[in-house]
């Protein structure tokens, strides 16, 4: 036999239950107003995955790609960034990548594989490997040079864009130094492209090649906020030109916090081109100083 006291104790609570149950089938408006005011646990923090580019490690890339793709997934990086593929099909660079659980950051590609006829294998080669970023890394010739022709690049830039955003892909820029030295005009390169290219056109700021001509990343950040969808991390020390990542003058915790906050940034990328050890050294301890600054 149950126990009384047991016994008015359950039917108690069975009857808040259904008491509970009528008022909100009588008062839905009050019990989702409830609900919306109830604690929501907050999101976690964005975490940003790091690729290299593999710029940086070229030699060991044209000797044998395969081979350098598989260290960097070793040291620990979660993706990697063409500068060329060396010969590769797009099947061998997809079956590279998955080999060693890394994904396709991006690519940097010459802005006439993205213009007219070019641009249909462009995109079916990219698909192929999972590359939806195929960022120009400089310009010359009629793009360059005059505010005019930085108002063509721009031009072409959104042209490109709208024609990959079906795709599901994004077209973008990456600096070196002169796009940061005044034109006749007074204006900067940068701004005469960014300034007159939709938000579909990514920003991919080069933090230590821009330093090198005085100008510094979380200025850019913050004027073309959401458009540094990628960056690339890499170093810049006035008195050590061959300072790794977290050895140098760049403001990193600013520049993180306004990657998490404001960048609407999917991906850093390390690209270090001064080697005061093998390449592959150089590329492991900017990951571990990154890390180290990212708090991971």
């Amino acid at each position: 036999m149950i126990d009384r006291r047991k016994f008015l104790k359950a039917a108690s609570l069975s009857g808040l239950g259904l008491a509970g149950g009528a008022f909100a089938m009588q008062h839905p408006t009050s019990v989702r107003e409830f609900a919306r005011r109830a604690p929501v646990a907050p999101e976690k923090p964005k975490v940003i995955p790091i690729a290299l580019q593999l710029y940086s490690v070229r030699d060991d890339c044209a000797a044998d790609l395969p081979g350098t793709v598989a260290k960097v997934a070793d040291l620990g990086y979660d993706g990697v960034e063409f500068a060329g593929y060396y010969g590769y099909s797009a099947e061998d660079i997809k079956r590279i990548l998955d080999d060693n659980g890394l994904q396709c950051a991006g690519t940097h590609i010459g802005i006439d594989t993205l213009l007219g006829d070019a641009l249909s294998p462009t995109v079916e080669f990219h698909k192929t490997i999972g590359c939806k970023y195929l960022i120009v890394p400089g310009l010359g010739g009629d793009y360059s040079g005059s505010k005019e022709n930085w108002l063509k690049a721009a031009d072409a830039f959104n042209t490109i864009a709208a024609a990959l955003k079906p795709e599901g892909m994004w077209t973008g820029y990456h600096n070196h130094t002169h796009e940061f030295i005044p034109l006749e005009s007074g204006e900067l390169p940068w701004d005469v492209l960014f300034g007159n290219t939709s938000k579909d056109v990514c920003m991919q700021f080069d933090t230590g090649n821009a330093m090198h001509a005085q100008a510094e990343a979380t200025t850019f950040l913050e004027r073309y906020p959401g458009r540094a969808r990628t960056i690339h991390c890499k170093s810049y020390a006035a008195d050590n030109p061959d300072a790794m990542i977290g050895e140098d003058d760049v403001p990193w915790p600013r520049v993180i916090e306004l990657c998490e906050t404001i960048g609407n940034t999917e991906w850093y990328i390390i690209e270090q081109e001064s080697y005061p050890y093998p390449p592959l050294e150089c590329a492991e301890r900017c990951l571990n100083n990154l890390k180290e600054i990212l708090g991971r």
